[in-house]
Order: C-alpha cells, then structure tokens, then sequence
C-alpha cells in the first residue's frame, strides 16, 4: 500500500497551512514541513500551535530561503531528511508548497502510485535541450555565484563577467550528467535513501551545488538520473502548473474547478489563497470516492487563453478585440524625457495650456492614476503588450480625442508603434543636461548599481548611459517623424517657443510664456 510524506515548503498564511497539513494527513499520510526562516517567528508558532498534536507531522530544521539560491534545496533536503526518518512508513516523497492543493481523491492518489512503481521527476540534459529559454545557461554551473542575482543584480553580473573574463570555468562534479527540470517531484522510498546515502559519501557534490545558480532545477533531477535506471523514472511532474505569456505562474481561482479535476495530475499550484470557495471544494474531492476523469490538455487550454485574455470570465471579450488602432479622429501627444519628473512637469504644463489632459509615463511606470480600466491599470506589461489597443480604450473611457503621455526616449519601439497608426501624432523631444551624479543615481534606480559599486565601475556605467542617451537621441531623428519638435536646457527661450508653438498648436507669445516658467531641473 502506498503512504506519502508530502515535502511541504512553506513561508506564509500559517492559519491556511495548517488547514492543507490537517487535509493532507486525514487518510494516514504524512507531512514534513519546512517554514522558511525568514517568516515571523509568530507565524511559526501558530503552526506549531495547530499541528503540535498531529503525529504524522514533523517539522524541518528552517533556513532563510531565497529564490535561485541554494538555501532552497537546503530546505528541501531538511524537510526529506525529517520525513524519512520520522516516518519509516512513508513510501512516496511528494514535493508542495502552501499554495497547492489536491484535484485527485487521495484514494485515486495511493492506486495510482502503486501501480507505478517509478520516480517521477521532470528531466532534461541541462546542456542539450532547450528547457531554459532566456538568460544564463550554461553560466548557472561553470562559473560559481555568491550573489543572488534578484537581490544584488549588479554584483551578481559583475561576478560572472569577471570570471568569464579570467576564463575560472569550474569542472562539474565527476561522474554526473547535470539535468534539469521542474522542482516538484515525487519519489520513491529507496531514490531517497540513495540520494541521502550518495550525499554522505559525496561531500563536493554539495560544495558544487551550493554556489551554482537555481539548484532547484538541477539538484534533485541529476541526482536522481544518475541514481536510478532510466526506465525507472518518468520525465513528468505530478502537479499541474503552467505560466502565462508573460512569464507568471497561473493563479486558479474558483471558476477554475471543473477544469482543474479533469486535469491528469494529481495537485495543482497555484490556488489563490483568497479562493477559499475553490479549496473548500478541492478538499471535499480529495476525501471523496468520485471516479476520476480527464479532460483536454490544461496547458493548451490556457496558452489559448492568454493568447485572448481573461479578466473574471474565461472566454470573456477583451478590450484589444474591439480594436486594435488608437484611430484617425484621436490626437497623441507625446512629451519624450529621460528625467522623469521633468517630463511630467512639462505634460501637466501643457495640459493647462491647450486642455488635453495628460497621463504620465503610463507605459514605463505602473502606478500612473489611470482610471478604472477593469484591472488593466495595474498592469504595465499588458499596457505595453497592446499598447494601441489600451490608448483607444483610454480615449472611450476619458471621452476625449486628445490625450498627452510621456515616454523615455529608450522606448522607441513604442513611439514607432504609435507612429504606424492613423491617428495625429505630435512628438516633442526634451533635451536635458546629465552630470555624473544624476546618472550614478539613474543607474542605482534602474538597478545597474547598488550604490557600493566601486569608483571605476560607475564611471564605465556613466560612460555607457551617455552612450546610451545619445544614441536614443540619433535613433529618434532617424525615424522620420513629421511632426517631431525639440526643446533643450541649453536652447534659448525664444528658440524653445517656436518648439512648443508648433507641438502644442498654439500662439507664439502663449508658448513663450510656458517656455518662460518651465524648468529643466
């Protein structure tokens, strides 16, 4: 008879958790929980509160966790030591986090685990396949990382180009072919006790791991492989998970419960945790004796329907649908500066002067005071993944046909994307003076600095983001604009009026009076 430890990595809403652990453990399964350290020691104590009593539970030695890093995989490794000792029973190791939740009956869960007798652990040559499609590949195991690349991105750049650069490429650990896959597994009682005995006798597989970049895909994947007859293990996930066309994980929610039990897996992440509708119901399935079905594919199910949107409704219709030109009758104007809060300044000015209301860096900041778009507002990628379609929804909803945004002038791509569609365009360049100091702190913004980079990294970073302002500025010129007008710092006023009398439709002496008050600082 199959019994599961279910690995579960937690971080946050304890109450829930203990909740899913009391779930997990009523058919006479087990838990190893492991709370990541940098969770509230008050959160803690509530789930020790509410599972002290439980016997099939045990809690892992904690770890400050971090993602990439390997103090993931510690984690993990703590939590499977502890379930393997504590509870000898155990045949399967299943890996969760908080956010997942069964869409099988735990009795279709034992049958089917029983029945076959395998690991089940995705798995692809890390060097061969293509799994990983953007950033490092090769650079996560040759070169060694010492910071995480979310929290200190420009030390953790600046390591690898010095390696590279000194060619310190480090052997892999001898005897392994490095794999890689998704993190949730499920494996057997004996894979663990392989893996845990290999680790023991294996001390530079750790030290290798340690310092390599998002272990979690590639740890437990090589071990695995390298440990068990490939006809043995099954290149699968037993969790349903799949990511939206912008990169993000899923997130289910309660219109989502028919189609996640057709789904040929046995749990699903992620569950939104205010679905309590959804869990209640997912949790009623788990202790059911339902027959089990299986429906269509849910990961082509749902690039379908990113590729068509879905607020609320899964076949609801969006707002690109209606329309996907800002349109001939609306006028666009788009004020384009690299000082942020100089831009704006100018936008509101002109929107007092000719009454066109103005918007902001609406597709370079998030929070930019856009109306009630139905939850687009607080979505740049989406602004900018439809960037036509989202300007002619904010025509309809402000009642207008003329509007002022800013832009930064890196973003050509976009004002080339206006500059396609049919509706009058006006641009209006605003050149500023950049010293050393605004740029250090441009690139410490941005995330190029940390503020501790030393003296010649910031003057090369400097050298580069003037580089950078000027080609933003030749590349511009060179697309041809129609109506494309320029200020400057360094022009006089009357040459910036005549700039601002021909952007803003204007008389002169009114453009000489906002050329007058603006200020480029």
């Amino acid at each position: 008879m199959a019994k599961i430890c279910f690995i579960l990595l937690c971080h946050k809403n304890p109450a829930q958790v203990v909740e899913q652990v009391d779930m997990l453990t009523r058919a006479g399964d087990f838990v190893a929980v492991h709370f990541d350290a940098n969770g509230s020691a008050a959160d803690f104590r509530i789930l020790q509160d509410g599972l002290g009593d439980n016997p099939n539970v045990v809690f892992a030695k904690r770890v400050k966790c971090g993602w990439g890093e390997w103090s993931l995989v510690q984690g993990t490794l703590n939590a499977v030591s502890a379930g393997y000792e504590s509870f000898p029973e155990a045949t399967h190791f299943y890996m969760l986090s908080g956010d997942c939740m069964p869409i099988k009956p735990v009795s279709h869960m034992h049958r089917f685990l029983r029945e076959n007798d395998k690991d089940f652990i995705e798995h692809n040559d890390f060097f061969e396949s293509d799994w990983i499609k953007v950033g490092l590949k090769e650079e996560r195991l040759v070169y060694r990382h010492w910071f995480n690349e979310r929290a200190r991105k420009p030390l953790f750049y600046a390591s690898v180009q010095v390696q590279r650069a000194l060619k310190l490429e480090r052997p892999l650990p001898e005897g392994l072919q490095i794999m890689i896959g998704s993190q949730w597994w499920c494996l057997r009682r004996d894979t663990i006790g392989k893996l845990l005995a290999l680790l023991k006798k294996r001390p530079d597989i750790v030290r290798f791991f340690k310092t390599t970049w998002i272990p979690d895909e590639t740890f437990f994947q090589t071990l695995v492989l390298n440990l068990v007859p490939r006809g043995e293990v099954v290149s699968r996930t037993l969790t349903f998970l799949s990511f939206s066309d912008y990169g993000l994980p899923t997130v289910f929610y309660g219109d989502h419960l028919d189609f996640l039990l057709s789904q040929d897996y046995l749990f699903a992440r992620k569950i939104s945790p205010e679905a309590d509708d959804l869990k209640a119901r997912l949790a009623e399935e788990f202790t059911s004796d339902n027959e089990v079905q299986t429906g269509p594919d849910g990961r082509r199910l749902i690039s379908y329907l990113n590729n068509r949107g879905r607020s609320g409704h899964r076949f609801g219709e969006r707002f690109w649908e209606r329309g996907s030109r800002i349109g001939r009758q609306n006028t666009l104007q788009v004020v384009l500066c690299k000082k942020w809060h100089v831009g704006k300044r100018f936008a509101e000015a002109f929107a007092q002067a000719n009454g066109v209301k103005s918007l902001g860096y609406v597709f370079d900041e998030s929070g930019t005071g856009l109306p009630d778009l139905g939850g687009l507002e607080h979505s740049r990628p989406k602004r900018n993944r439809h960037r036509r379609a989202f300007l002619k929804l904010l025509y309809e909803q402000l009642d207008t046909d003329a509007l002022t945004i800013c832009m930064d002038p890196s973003n050509l791509e976009t004002l080339a994307d206006f500059a396609g569609d049919r509706c009058h365009l006006r641009v209006l360049d605003v050149g500023c003076t950049f010293d050393d100091d605004y740029l250090v702190g441009h690139a410490q913004r941005i995330g190029l600095s940390d503020g501790q980079t030393q003296t010649e990294v910031n003057n090369a970073l400097i050298a580069a983001l003037h580089n950078n302002i000027r080609a933003d500025h030749e590349a511009l010129q060179e697309m041809g604009l129609p109506a494309l007008f320029f200020v400057h710092e360094k022009h006089d006023t009357d040459s910036n009026a005549v700039a601002l009398a021909a952007f803003l439709k204007i008389p002169q002496h009114r453009a000489e009076n906002i050329a007058r008050d603006l200020s480029f600082e």
